[in-house]
């Protein structure tokens, strides 16, 4: 979702330019999300922050005309998902005496040790990775989704070490924030997420899905793996990059040239936001944290069966359960009139 703020800049850009104090110039500009999903990013902020980067707060919110979409397209076959879903997403779903919600019993993987039922979640979602090996397009249509880079990283580690072939190691020193991976493990045919605008003109955008078949010390030649330039090959240089000036924890600035890719067998829930899935596996090592998150992690499937959820105790001696956090900022959706 993007930022108040970049939204009200082209408003004063347009007016600038324009000569036109009017909205926009007067201009027709047509918005589309759901703010049931992940609010805009605030690095460090509050709930009240978090809230303020929203559109819903610009002093012009009262001044758009709001259209509802009443039917949804990718779980029309699943009414029962869809009524689920909406209350994820509504925060109407029960909860317990600790505000969790119970998922339901068929979409839940058994706890028993971690190993294990990480095991369990990975072969529901991937089965047996050498059978993508000459269908590689099959295997983008499956991901794992968790809270934070570092879970998914360690799946990504996991799985990039089963799948056949040789493999390339781009090695950095140092991750900060901001960046991608300090070491980078490809093989053919692994799936990959872009990180950054290269050329949105030609698809290649920030969270652009792609494969990678040949890869070079300095440039890898992947193809398009989603959106409208699927099948088009492509080559990532290595580009120079450098963290965000609130991301860099070693204080001195430097800029680094590297290839601006991320393994995505697993990916953030954030990252995964528009995308319609075939396979969604969810690995809540720990709780979503913020509001929409788990709304967004469950409606990437197209019905409720093609779901599978991996909930980790809080403690080794907790016994396994069904229920977990679902953040709901209530007036989000009530200032937005999603309810």
């Amino acid at each position: 979702m993007a930022n108040r703020a970049a939204i009200e800049a082209l408003d004063a850009l347009l007016r600038d330019l324009c000569k036109n104090n009017t909205l926009f110039r007067g201009k027709l500009i047509v918005f589309g999300g759901d703010f049931r999903q992940v609010l805009p990013i605030v690095r460090g902020g509050t709930r009240d922050q978090q809230i303020n980067a929203s559109l819903i707060t610009s002093d012009f919110w009262n001044d758009i005309t709001k259209l509802k979409l009443d039917c949804n397209r990718r779980a029309r076959e699943d009414p029962e998902f869809i009524e689920f879903l909406i209350r994820i997403g509504n925060g109407t779903e029960p909860t317990n005496t600790l505000g969790q919600v119970q998922l339901p019993l068929p979409m839940v993987i058994p706890y028993t040790t971690h190993a294990e039922s990480l095991e369990g979640l990975i072969s529901y979602v991937y089965e047996d990775l050498s059978l993508f090996a000459s269908k590689p397009f099959e295997m983008m249509n499956r991901v794992i989704l968790a809270p934070l880079n570092d879970f998914g990283d360690d799946i990504n580690s996991m799985l990039i070490d089963r799948m056949e072939g040789e493999y390339l190691d781009y090695l950095n020193s140092l991750e900060p924030r901001g960046l991608p991976q300090h070491r980078l493990v490809l093989k053919t045919n692994c799936p990959v997420v872009l990180l950054r605008n290269i050329n949105p003109v030609e698809g290649l955008c920030n969270v652009t899905r792609l494969i990678c078949k040949t890869l070079k010390q300095n440039v890898v030649v992947a193809v398009i793996a989603n959106g409208q330039f699927v099948g088009k090959h492509v080559w990532i240089p290595r580009i120079p990059l450098e963290p965000n000036p609130g991301d860099n924890k070693y204080l001195i600035p430097f800029v680094r040239r590297q290839i601006p890719l991320r393994l995505c067998f697993a990916m953030t829930i954030n990252k995964a936001q528009g995308q319609t899935l075939d396979y969604v596996g969810i690995y809540l090592k720990q709780p979503v944290f913020s509001h929409g998150q788990l709304y967004v992690a469950l409606s990437r499937a197209r019905n409720g069966a093609s779901v599978k959820v991996l909930i980790l105790p809080p403690t080794y001696s907790d016994l396994a359960t069904r229920h977990t956090a679902n953040v709901v900022y209530a007036e989000v959706l009530a200032l937005s009139g999603a309810t």
